[in-house]
């Protein structure tokens, strides 16, 4: 091959990740020629990392209201077409053993290996090449070349064409895997609109001189009621929060930042299934304890003992305290306002928010405006929830595409 005489694609796939992997495979099973480049050497590392190592691969609640994005029934039609039970016939298929841990979240049973593997051998039967490390330095829309108008791609291993390609390279987090803003770039270069990424599913982090009271706390997990937002705008989740030296994370927290705005309060109750007051109230009566051993009794130690430094009045036996006091301290365990100060970043992010303005995107096939360029997966602006939404967003989204490239080649 030369720069001359480029390799022909009917399919070119830039990204190697979930949604690449999997559309690439689907198509070139229904007959395309297809091309699939990552820039990194190692595939489909986000899956390797995820769920601790055993990859959360979806959840059998998906709903379109698990996600995120300026028009929220974008997702519909993918999703509708392409279920977790239909990515469960695959994992059958390649006698994938998994587990259900909680609120219908999917693992591998042995490893998150296993699904990349899987995906490698759909993209094998389907005769797709793959190029790692290969990365693109230019893409460009030739409409004058004899034929039909097709794509120009200059790669670090030389130039091919290709009639449609697909952007699945992503969004920013964690780029010390490999992220990059490639398929924002290529969404301006052809005229199309971005929502403002953004970090979601991020542990928050607060001001160090608010926070110092609750650095202690850092590796303490409890299960809470977190809430943000006002009125219509309101969400809330009920999952454990985790304490870290600069701020808050864990499940609930994690969920709750992608709904956060920069300068907003959360809300939390840190005893959402215990009455504090009335526990505290009776105590006084019969108790001389001290109020942070009986508060102990109904949260850990740890936050109990920190608790109580935030006032003297609550610093003495329970059988002393006045009802005032203990109605204050059951109030600001069960309404605990903070203002996170912002987040750990996408360094720290499980998913990019954001991204490709559904507006300029096909729900049903993911093509853009521009003929014959497609975005799928995480680079498109819907977020899922975390718990192995954010697969299934991926295997939807790639499988309608793939539909959508075999059809536009049928004769």
């Amino acid at each position: 091959m030369t720069e001359l005489d480029p390799m022909r694609f009917d399919v070119v796939v830039v990204g190697a990740g979930a949604a690449g992997l999997f559309c690439a495979g689907v198509a070139g099973q229904r007959g395309l020629k297809v091309l699939l480049l990552d820039h990194s050497e190692k595939v489909a590392e986000k899956i390797r990392i995820s769920g601790g190592g055993r990859c959360n691969f979806t959840n059998t609640g998906t709903t379109p209201a698990n996600f995120i994005s300026a028009n929220p029934h974008f997702c519909r039609s993918a999703l509708s077409r392409y279920t977790p039970q239909d990515f469960l016939a695959l994992m059958k298929r390649y006698g994938i053993a998994w587990h259900e841990k909680h609120k219908g979240q999917l693992f591998c049973d042995r490893s998150a290996e296993d699904v990349i593997a899987m995906l490698l051998a759909e993209c094998a039967a389907g005769q797709v090449q793959r190029w790692q490390p290969c990365s693109v330095k230019a893409l460009r829309f030739n409409t004058r070349a004899a034929g039909a108008a097709h794509y120009e791609i200059d790669t670090s291993q030389g130039r091919v064409t290709a009639a449609q390609v697909v952007v699945a390279t992503g969004g920013l987090s964690i780029p010390q895997i490999g992220a990059s803003d490639w398929g924002y770039r290529v969404a301006q270069q052809f005229g199309l609109r971005l929502v403002a990424p953004r970090a979601a599913l991020v542990p928050l982090t607060f001001d160090g001189a608010a926070w110092a009271p609750f650095a202690q706390l850092a590796g303490l997990a409890l299960p809470v009621e977190i809430s943000t937002g006002s009125k219509k705008s309101a969400v809330s989740f009920a999952e454990d929060l985790l304490f870290t030296h600069r701020g808050l994370s864990g499940p609930g927290v994690l969920q709750i930042s992608s709904y956060w705005q920069s300068g907003a309060p959360l809300r939390l109750n840190l005893v959402p299934e215990v009455d504090v007051l009335h526990a505290l109230q009776q105590a006084k009566t019969r108790s001389r304890k001290l109020i942070a051993n009986e508060l102990a009794n109904h949260v850990p130690a740890r936050l109990a003992d920190a608790w109580v430094q935030q006032d003297a009045a609550w610093q003495r036996p329970v059988s002393e305290a006045s009802e005032k006091a203990l109605a204050a301290l059951a109030q600001r365990l069960s309404q605990w306002d903070i203002t996170p100060n912002g987040t750990e970043g996408y360094k720290k992010a499980e998913v990019t928010a954001g991204g490709v303005d559904t507006r300029d995107l096909s729900s049903q096939t993911l093509q853009s405006r521009q003929p014959g360029l497609y975005f799928i997966g995480e680079v498109v602006d819907v977020t899922g929830w975390l718990g192995g939404y954010n697969f299934q967003w991926a295997w939807a989204s790639g499988w309608a595409c793939a539909q959508a490239l075999a059809a536009a080649h049928s004769p």
